[in-house]
């Protein structure tokens, strides 16, 4: 890939943007209503799926059982937590459809303190791989990597014998110039902090064959993020995910679970040009609201699309999974991710198999899009987790 060395800050964070995002550009329509209208963000890597279990059943992971990667999903899920201890170990080739060096990897870890108690961390690690920067003449500069990066620290606690709630905090860094820095640009830095629930309620006849769980996690609260000291900012992708699952175990041999999750991003709505009603021949600028407010903007993200009610509703994405298990040795996922075609056109369905041996779990997945040409086509995610017991 090539790029111009002088791309103003905006431009280099949308293509940030494109990079991390599936977006099929389509025309808006001459009257009232919107049709394409997606939400973009500063730092979209940070709402990437990091691993396989969850990515294979169309990545939800709100209120499914807790393992290692609940950091990302849903922090307050790691106080109920089983193991005294887990490591989890993801990779992700991105996009490659389009190019063949973009990469997401992801470590995560969690410590129960004691059987009220968990804390945990994770690293995750995003690579654009190798870009090629020129100057307005064509002439070669210098070869970079541009890459961004995200360090989270999570406090979980149970409540109740049912309920539970955490709080993460994360320093993110995104570096788009590889090292490079202008006059016009520094690498962006900032913090953000995760607020999450879970109730999770076991029941039938044994009093342990059943499990109803349900959970909500408010991701990416933070401050804005800017590449030119300041003087513009972008939101970060602050996100809500709503979820619930059901476990079934149906012998000591046989177990599923069946998840639905959905998703909101808690940012403004682009804005759309207008005409004048008091002069035909005057097209008034949107105001896409970056001066505001995080806080306000978080609010107002619930009702300000253009296209009033009916558009607020396509930006809340939907996903279902389900996990079979046999002998708590060997899984089979399958799941379904849902985005409207007017915010992104996300739809795919997702497989993956498990497999426990003595030391580690093995996870893997496979990402198969609905329509033909996909950039997110053929992705794979490769997960290797480990417990405390699996060492003793």
């Amino acid at each position: 890939m090539r790029i111009i060395h002088h791309l103003k800050p905006l431009a280099i964070t949308v293509l940030s943007v494109i990079l991390c995002e599936t977006v099929y550009s389509q025309s808006l329509p001459t009257g009232q209503e919107i049709q394409y209208n997606p939400i973009t963000t500063a730092v979209p890597f940070l709402t990437i799926a990091p691993d396989s279990r969850h990515g294979s059943m169309g990545d939800v992971g709100a209120a499914t059982s807790p393992d290692a990667n609940a950091q990302f999903w849903n922090p307050s899920k790691l106080a109920f937590v089983k193991d005294s201890f887990g490591i989890a170990l993801s990779y992700t080739p991105w996009l490659r459809q389009l190019v063949n060096d973009i990469n997401l990897a992801y470590l995560a870890a969690y410590y129960k303190l004691d059987q009220y108690q968990t804390i945990g961390a994770s690293l995750r690690y995003f690579s654009m791989g190798d870009i090629q920067l020129t100057d307005q003449n064509g002439t070669s500069l210098a070869n970079v990597s541009p890459n961004e990066f995200s360090i989270d620290f999570s406090y979980s606690r149970k409540l109740s014998d049912v309920f539970s709630g955490g709080i993460s905090l994360r320093y993110i860094r995104s570096d788009l110039s590889g090292g490079i820095g202008t006059e016009t640009y520094v690498p962006g830095q900032t913090f953000a902090t995760d607020v999450s629930f879970l109730y999770s309620k076991n029941f039938g006849a044994s009093d342990n064959d059943q499990n109803i769980s349900a959970g909500i996690n408010l991701s990416n609260i933070g401050g804005k993020i800017s590449y030119d000291d300041g003087q513009n900012k972008e939101f970060l992708p602050a996100n809500m995910k709503v979820g619930t699952t059901y476990n079934k175990v149906l012998d000591n041999y046989n177990s599923f679970a069946v998840s639905f999750d959905f998703n909101k991003l808690m940012v403004p709505t682009p804005q759309i040009s207008t005409i004048d009603p008091n002069n035909p021949g005057q097209i008034v600028l949107p105001d896409n609201n970056n001066n505001m407010s995080v806080i306000e903007s978080i609010f107002t993200s619930f009702s300000d699309a253009p296209g009033g009610a009916k558009e607020e509703f396509q930006e809340i994405n939907w996903s279902t999974g389900i996990e079979y298990i046999y002998k708590q040795q060997f899984a089979v996922r399958g799941g379904y991710f849902h985005e409207s075609e007017y915010k992104g056109n996300r739809k795919f369905f997702a497989a993956g198999l498990g497999v426990k041996m003595n030391i580690c779990t093995i996870d893997f997945s496979y990402l198969i899009p609905t329509q033909q040409n996909n950039p997110l086509a053929n992705t794979i995610r490769f997960t290797l987790l480990f417990n405390l017991n699996s060492f003793k």
